[in-house]
Parts: C-alpha cells; sequence; structure tokens
C-alpha cells in the first residue's frame, strides 16, 4: 500500500508538472518532491515522470496512475467528510427550491428526514420561479433545486420521481375527446413555449422542433410562467406536453389533458452546481433520495 504523502505528492506533481510548484503546494523542500518520487518509481518498477530541465510530462504509465487514482482518492475524502460530518452534525443555513407544485411533496420529505438527520442545520424552502431558477443556483440564492430534467450545465441526480407525459388542450379543442395522442400530433398544432431563459436541453425535450418523423412543429406564444402557459393553452393559443400530475396539481375546467402513448416519461430531481457541493448539499440529496425511493417499476 502506498503512503498518503506519496499519493498526495504524486497526485499533486501530476497536476502541476511543476516540481518548484508541488514543493510551495505541500510545504516540502523539491528534494523531497523528487525523493518521494524516485521511491514511488522504484516500487512501480518504470518511470512515471519525463523530466529535463525545462519541462516535467507524465509518462503514460504515470497518466494511466494518475486517472485511475484520481477518483479513488476523492471517494476516500468524501467518506472521510461524511464520518465527520455524521460525528460533528451539520450546522449551518441551507436554501433549497422546488420548480411546480407537483414536486414540493418530495422536497418537503427530503426536508423532514434531512432536518432530523441534521438538526442543527436550518433548512429555508422556496418556491422557484419557473424564470429565474438557473439564475438562482448561479447566484447562490438556492443550493439545491427539485426539478425537472434535463437541467444542462448542472450537477444532478439521483431521479426522484417519474411520470407520464400528457398533453394539455383547451376543453374545446378536438383533440380533448382522444383517448390518447401521438406525438406526432405536435406537427399539426401551435406548441406554447417555455420562457426564452429555459435552457435549450429542457426546451427541445419538451416542445421540440420537430416531431419523431422530421415534421417541424409550429411554435406558439411563450408563457413567463407555467400557470401562465397553462393559460395560453386554455385560451386556444397552442397546446402543451407536461406530466400526468399536473391533472391534480393544475386542474381547470377549461384545459383537459390527454395522454401522450409514444412519450418518454419525464424525470424529476435534485440540481446544484458543481462548485457548491458542499457537505450540506451532498447528505441533503442523499436524504432526497431516502425519502423518495422509486417504485419498482418507475426505476
Amino acid at each position: 500500500m502506498l503512503e498518503r504523502y506519496e499519493i498526495e505528492t504524486f497526485l499533486t506533481l501530476a497536476g502541476e508538472l511543476h516540481f518548484g510548484r508541488t514543493a510551495e503546494r505541500l510545504r516540502v523542500s523539491t528534494g523531497r518532491v523528487s525523493h518521494v518520487v524516485r521511491k514511488l518509481e522504484r516500487r512501480i518498477g518504470a518511470p512515471l515522470f519525463e523530466r529535463t530541465s525545462r519541462v516535467v510530462r507524465l509518462t503514460p504509465i504515470g497518466a494511466r496512475l494518475a486517472e485511475e487514482m484520481r477518483p479513488l482518492v476523492a471517494g476516500i475524502e468524501e467518506a472521510v467528510q461524511r464520518a465527520v460530518d455524521a460525528g460533528r452534525g451539520l450546522t449551518g443555513e441551507l436554501r433549497v427550491a422546488y420548480v411546480g407544485e407537483s414536486t414540493a411533496p418530495v422536497l418537503l420529505r427530503a426536508v423532514a428526514l434531512f432536518t432530523a438527520r441534521h438538526p442543527d442545520c436550518e433548512v429555508h424552502v422556496h418556491e422557484a420561479p419557473l424564470a429565474s431558477t438557473r439564475s438562482s443556483l448561479l447566484d447562490g440564492t438556492i443550493d439545491v433545486l427539485i426539478a425537472s430534467y434535463p437541467f444542462d450545465g448542472m450537477a444532478n441526480g439521483p431521479v426522484l420521481m417519474r411520470e407520464r407525459r400528457v398533453l394539455a388542450v383547451a376543453a374545446d379543442h378536438p383533440l380533448a375527446a382522444e383517448d390518447s395522442v401521438s406525438l406526432e400530433v405536435l406537427g399539426d398544432h401551435q406548441v406554447v413555449q417555455y420562457p426564452a431563459v429555459t435552457s435549450a436541453a429542457f426546451k427541445q425535450d419538451r416542445t421540440p422542433d420537430r416531431t419523431p418523423a422530421g415534421r417541424p412543429v409550429p411554435k406558439g406564444p411563450a408563457g413567463g410562467s407555467f400557470s401562465e402557459m397553462l393559460a395560453l393553452v386554455a385560451l386556444g393559443r397552442g397546446v402543451l406536453p407536461v406530466g400526468e400530475q399536473t391533472r391534480q396539481f393544475y386542474a381547470r375546467p377549461d384545459v383537459a389533458y390527454v395522454p401522450i402513448h409514444d412519450a418518454p416519461p419525464i424525470s424529476r430531481g435534485p440540481v446544484w452546481t458543481a462548485g457548491n457541493t458542499t457537505s450540506r448539499v451532498r447528505e441533503f440529496v442523499r436524504a432526497a433520495a431516502d425519502a423518495n425511493p422509486l417504485p419498482p417499476d418507475a426505476a
């Protein structure tokens, strides 16, 4: 087994590729760094670095060792941090939010379990407006968001809920009487659009530019909020693919929800910025998964 200082020295030099900077970061002499590397190379039986007077490069063996070692070391550090957090208890504040009424119960179950596990950490719960979900994560107003996937550019997972897709149409729309429809009908009707600030990947998933057969999908007006989008549907300005739980949480007499029989399910779960992966965030995501296990037929 390698000693911790050997692993730390190797990975630091593999990242810096400079003996002087490595020595500064580790607060040792360059001679000490060289000694540790030579000792490690003798143990491996092959050079790990190519060293000249001007440059330091990883050899193929060294590059592979660094690539395989980094996630193992990160996993050990995370395990130790979880043990420390469990022993000391998490403190401070955590700001969590949900998008849409259907995700609120999922978030509240997660908050209840997280609070039971970490009573010294204060959790603030908010509803995030559709138009500011991304900006709230980026500026730190929200630490973790329970939202629909895909949510590109963010850390996310695991999936906490899945639901079938239905098509929201005006109550007097010709499609309202159908038992189910195909995604191909999107090529025959204007589709209400999400706000411009919504990510491109999300909009392509919910309101695609083309049907599965490749026909263009006519774009309808955009709403500033989900409720406003449903109001546009009720006015006959367009149709809108949504999750089936919209029936329950946004029931209204002027909108009908028709199953889409050939659409993949919608997935929802925690979203956060990778740079904000704190112990509090990690433990909240773990609590969210434990409090909201997917049924076997939805996993």
